[in-house]
């Protein structure tokens, strides 16, 4: 169990990081050798991977996940109304007073950072910051349910928008979304929460499907393709 679990955590890394790309097929046999394991414990995190929607199963191996340009529109649509409900629970768990002053800061602490590296063209950095502010959100929400759907829609859209990496198109844009999203939060605004957050992923699908990169994996709109 222990050599599954540490497979399927570097296989999982080795996909987000764009070391298998988009469409590549990976044998057993191979991937064994490459991680120096044996292929009992591969194949159980290719299962695993299959279950994520990072992988799909090709004859004896698997191949990487690479959405389409309507699935991407679609994984978009699912995280936009996923991460308003998200941002609108915690903004009304901030407004009970349930959220720890401590939470508020490391998120606005993340958020600086998004933005600072983003700034600098430290794009790579950026997605990893990008993405701990959003799950912050998702884990100041106090909805496992939400947070895990979430996390799996994240999984699928980095991967298939990393090729597209490039500088955001919007820099300003993206940081100030962000702000009035983390006011909003602060407020305990859960309206104003809900519909920033969603403009917001909408925007990024957007940038994306325009060919401007991902800020959170650097893009955004339901209506449009894209991260």
């Amino acid at each position: 169990m222990q050599q599954t679990d540490a497979a399927h955590r570097r296989l999982r890394e080795l996909i987000l990081d764009g070391v298998y790309a988009p469409g590549q097929r990976l044998t057993e046999l191979e991937t064994a050798a490459a991680l120096a394991m044996s292929r009992t414990p591969v194949r159980e995190a290719f299962r695993a991977l299959v279950a994520d929607g990072l992988v799909r199963s090709a004859g004896r191996g698997v191949s990487v996940v690479e959405l389409g340009p309507e699935a991407l529109r679609h994984a978009y649509q699912v995280r936009g109304a996923l991460e308003a409900l998200t941002a609108e629970l915690a903004a009304g768990r901030q407004r009970r007073g349930e959220v720890a002053p401590a939470e508020l800061t490391a998120l606005e602490r993340v958020a600086a950072q998004a933005e600072e590296a983003t700034a600098a063209g430290r794009l790579e950095e950026a997605v990893r910051h990008n993405r701990r502010f959003h799950t912050g959100i998702a884990a100041l929400s106090a909805n496992p349910v939400a947070a895990g759907a979430l996390d799996r829609l994240w999984d699928q859209i980095q991967v298939s928008t990393r090729l597209s990496l490039a500088a955001p198109e919007r820099p300003e844009q993206v940081a100030a979304q962000h702000r009035r999203l983390l006011a909003a939060i602060v407020a305990g605004r859960e309206a104003e929460a809900h519909a920033t957050a969603r403009e917001h992923v909408a925007d990024t699908c957007a940038a994306s499907a325009r060919g401007g990169a991902p800020e959170d994996d650097h893009s955004d709109d339901p209506q449009e393709r894209t991260r």
